[in-house]
């Protein structure tokens, strides 16, 4: 055993010395912090027993060994549904929304676009704006247009409709959070449906034409075909991307509008928008985060796996 790694050492050096630094790079920026926020979890440390420097003075940390106590109070404790499974569905709900509305918008701008029309060039760029201004910049435009004298009001009162409390009800803050998020998140999907369907051999569309099938059939069965590849890539990314959606949040609401929050915001709430800040619960939700979007994952390449050797 030792001799083949020697021999292995020797005969490869050059690869282990190139990929050494991404290991470093992973190992401080990633894993470390990973088993210190683990560790966290295993303790009752908040902002009142951890170590801390108050002038000249260090103040050595308290916080004591809990074991798994701190997983037991969040998902089986007394007030377990109002602090962790009520955000959970939130959670699940805002993604499968937001997911839902990314993909089919995506794929029928991506559909409009694949077409031969005048202008495509200048259409694709206004699709693709949203997703080049940065994120806070685009959220705190909609927080803007959302007050309750802003543009959206304002039109609406001209029209003589209703004027929703966007960022006070709890059910419009939850629609404004989903309506946000849809229009940073369609332009991904878009591009890259849109090179799933320029990859698309066009043969198969006239053959299928040919052959008497309609608009519906051909899509049904060479479109999505075509794009299930990119569709399962671009979809499972978007799930960890919403589901981990910190930023919308965020910048829309604060450490407001509770009932909006979804499990990560949640987390930062818990660890740095209170006080005392409860590190060990924000940690344990983040390690929470973490396992249910890798059993998922598993879950869902098995999944697609399935489909595919039944195809």
């Amino acid at each position: 055993m030792i001799a083949r790694i020697r021999h292995g050492w020797r005969r490869h050096w050059y690869a282990y010395a190139m990929i050494a630094p991404v290991v470093l790079v992973l190992g401080v920026l990633v894993l470390y912090p990973l088993a210190y926020g683990f560790w966290l979890t295993l303790t009752d440390a908040n902002s009142l027993n951890s170590a801390r420097t108050i002038g000249v003075n260090e103040i050595e940390a308290t916080y004591k060994f809990v074991g798994l106590d701190n997983y037991a109070d969040i998902l089986f404790g007394e007030t377990a549904y109002d602090r962790f499974w009520s955000h959970f569905i939130w959670t699940i709900v805002w993604t499968v929304a937001c997911v839902t509305l990314h993909y089919t918008l995506g794929l029928g701008l991506a559909m409009l676009l694949n077409q031969k029309i005048r202008g495509r060039t200048f259409y694709r760029l206004m699709l693709i704006l949203p997703w080049a201004v940065p994120t806070f910049v685009t959220v705190f435009g909609w927080r803007f247009m959302l007050a309750d004298q802003g543009v959206i009001n304002a039109g609406l009162e001209l029209l003589n409709l209703p004027t929703p409390a966007w960022l006070e009800d709890s059910f419009w803050q939850r629609f404004a959070a989903i309506m946000v998020n849809t229009w940073c998140g369609v332009p991904f999907m878009m591009v890259s449906l849109l090179g799933g369907l320029q990859s698309i051999d066009a043969n198969l569309y006239e053959a299928a034409e040919l052959d008497g099938a309609s608009p519906w059939q051909r899509f049904r069965y060479v479109t999505l075909p075509g794009l299930r590849a990119v569709s399962s890539t671009v979809v499972l990314l978007g799930i960890i991307w919403t589901f981990n959606q910190f930023a919308v949040i965020f910048l829309l609401f604060g450490t407001k509008a509770p009932d909006a929050q979804i499990l990560v915001t949640w987390a930062y709430f818990l660890g740095f928008g209170q006080q005392p800040r409860d590190f060990a619960q924000s940690a344990s939700y983040g390690m929470l985060l973490l396992a249910i979007l890798v059993v998922f994952t598993s879950f869902y390449r098995r999944w697609l796996a399935r489909g595919e050797q039944q195809s």
